[in-house]
């Protein structure tokens, strides 16, 4: 077995952060410092339960959320194995609709279309992880760019996740720059299609109906917390989507 755990912290330090956190960040550094190679079998659960003195329950969440990462692949009977890069794999910079439309060099303003503050629904829980219990924040933002409708924002925030999102009016600053400004992330999904708009995008954007569309979902979380999910709907015609990368 290769030890988890090669030098230990000091106490005082290692007092401060959750079992479950430990196990994350451990078995996270070595798999993204290459200590742990693809195709590498991580230990059993019952061997980490042994070296950090846990319970199977507390294990076992530190790995279903690494599997939910992509970090690992989780094999019944023969045990976790760390998995080869995904071709699909990105990191993009967050940037908020505000900055988008700046770059355009057209003023910038939103209309707040629905807040509503809500038990999670089946779909609520099925993007953000939550229980039945939970509530969210279901918003509506349309987007301008100059006088012309810019994009269409549907988001979801977990209350469990941003409490004091509550009190927010978002009279005054978006949801997404709001959050960027006061909720820490640690990281995101990211998922881009085409569709054609339905009745009421297409009133909203001022296209025809089944007009080409470019719909962004992004879902951010923090160590094991969903925080948000959006969906950002865009004029085809009008938007795209840039990214820079470096040949590893």
């Amino acid at each position: 077995m290769v030890s988890p755990v090669e030098n230990e912290s000091a106490t005082t330090n290692i007092a401060r952060r959750s079992l479950h956190d430990r196990i994350l960040e451990d078995v996270e550094g070595r798999i993204i410092s290459g200590a742990w190679a693809p195709g590498f079998r991580i230990p059993f659960e019952h061997e980490l339960m042994q070296h950090y003195g846990c319970s199977r329950m507390t294990v076992n969440k530190a790995l279903t959320e690494l599997a939910r990462r992509g970090l690992i692949e989780r094999r019944r009977k023969s045990g976790s194995y760390v998995l080869y890069p995904h071709s699909r794999s990105a990191v993009l910079e967050i940037h908020d609709i505000e900055t988008e439309v700046a770059a355009l060099g057209l003023p910038y303003r939103f209309d707040c279309l629905k807040r509503q503050q809500r038990k999670a629904t089946a779909t609520d829980r099925r993007l953000l992880d939550l229980q039945a219990k939970d509530q969210v924040l279901a918003l509506q933002f349309l987007h301008f760019a100059g006088s012309k409708p810019f994009c269409v924002e549907n988001r979801l925030i977990s209350i469990a996740a941003v409490p004091e999102v509550v009190d927010e009016t978002f009279e005054a600053v978006a949801p997404g720059r709001w959050l960027i400004n006061r909720v820490p992330w640690s990281a995101a999904e990211l998922r881009i299609r085409a569709t054609g708009a339905d009745g009421a995008t297409a009133k909203l954007l001022g296209l025809s109906v089944s007009a080409a569309c470019l719909v962004v979902e992004r879902r951010t979380w923090h160590n094991d917390q969903y925080i948000t999910h959006v969906c950002l709907i865009y004029s085809a015609d009008s938007h795209e989507l840039t990214a820079q990368f470096g040949r590893s």
